[in-house]
């Protein structure tokens, strides 16, 4: 007589449910046991991916291999009883290990970064360009060329025109203008066009033709300081520094030009301020970053080296060794 062939199959299933109620059963107090150290595992392990996504951009084992592995099973016989708990324990010695590692590193590599930055902050000079166009957009080269010019004092400018504090003027003996002197700046006629500003920048402009240039200085700042966005803010930017630079006081003059260009390098007076920036620098023997002013000059600002200021870069070029 055959066998039922649904006998055989309902004692393995007998089986396998008894092995199961059983593994549960001798399992669930290790688990009730292991519950911390579980939820600790976990936080860890999601601490340490965390920190290796942000040590090693792109994750994944390319960039970090894991130093974790699960624990081989054994070929034969029953797993001591300690063994799930010491596994845990094992991996989460391994975490927080590997974890102190990823956060020492991040460490390191940030005070990296700031001492770089602090030596880019304080670089000195640099190179002028070989030659081409500078678009007067502010290029790379462009901003480490002004760097050099100015010392390292201008590499962090922004390229965009904002309203600056003016720069401190140099102190110098007050001495009392003579009655004479009084008369002869009153003579100098204020214009009244309607215009406020444009008034008050001609006023200066009048003060500077007439050599008063202690009160053209006065008057443009106080033209800047009323209308810092006026059409006519590059022009007097440019011309207070031509004050200080034809009243003797180079270094002073060197800011305003500075700040001119580095205000707005489309203005219309910024080609001066950079041509008269060499022309300061040479008053004061600078002449490394008197060169570099103008090759800066001569590249960015081609066709007015060619055109309208020819005669000026010229005579800034004469007696400068600029080849070296």
């Amino acid at each position: 007589m055959l066998r039922s062939p649904s006998r055989p199959i309902m004692l393995r299933e007998a089986a396998r449910i008894v092995l199961a109620l059983a593994l549960v059963t001798g399992a669930a107090p290790a688990l009730a046991q292991n519950s911390n150290t579980e939820i600790r595992l976990n936080k860890v392990e999601a601490e340490v991916r965390a920190l290796q996504r942000k040590v090693f951009p792109g994750g994944g084992d390319k960039y970090f291999a894991p130093e974790i592995s699960a624990t081989p099973s054994p070929s034969s016989g029953p797993p001591p009883s300690t063994s799930a708990l010491t596994d845990v324990l094992t991996r989460m010695e391994a975490l927080e290990a590997q974890l102190a590692r990823l956060t020492g590193q991040v460490e390191q590599n940030t005070n990296r970064i700031t001492q770089l930055e602090a030596r880019m902050a304080f670089a000195g000079t640099s190179s002028a360009p070989a030659g081409g166009e500078i678009a007067p957009s502010a290029p790379a080269a462009s901003q480490t060329n002004l760097a050099a010019m100015t010392g390292g004092a201008s590499a962090a400018a922004t390229p965009t025109p904002t309203p600056t504090p003016a720069p401190a003027a140099s102190a110098r003996p007050a001495t009392p203008p003579s009655s004479s002197r009084i008369e002869a700046v009153s003579a100098v006629v204020k214009p009244s066009t309607g215009d406020a500003g444009e008034d008050e920048y001609s006023y200066g402009f009048r003060l500077w033709d007439a050599k008063f240039y202690p009160e053209a200085q006065q008057q443009l700042k106080l033209f800047l300081e009323k209308y810092p966005k006026h059409t006519r803010a590059s022009w007097a930017r440019n011309l207070l520094g031509r004050a200080y630079l034809d009243d003797g006081n180079a270094l002073e003059a060197a800011k305003w030009f500075v700040q001119n260009y580095q205000a707005d390098k489309n203005g219309a007076r910024a080609p001066d301020s950079l041509l008269y920036l060499a022309s300061a620098m040479k008053q004061l023997k600078d002449t490394k970053r008197a060169c570099i002013a103008l090759s800066e000059f001569s590249t960015t600002y081609a066709s007015e080296a060619a055109g309208r200021l020819k005669s000026t870069y010229d005579s800034v070029r004469n007696g400068l060794n600029c080849s070296a």
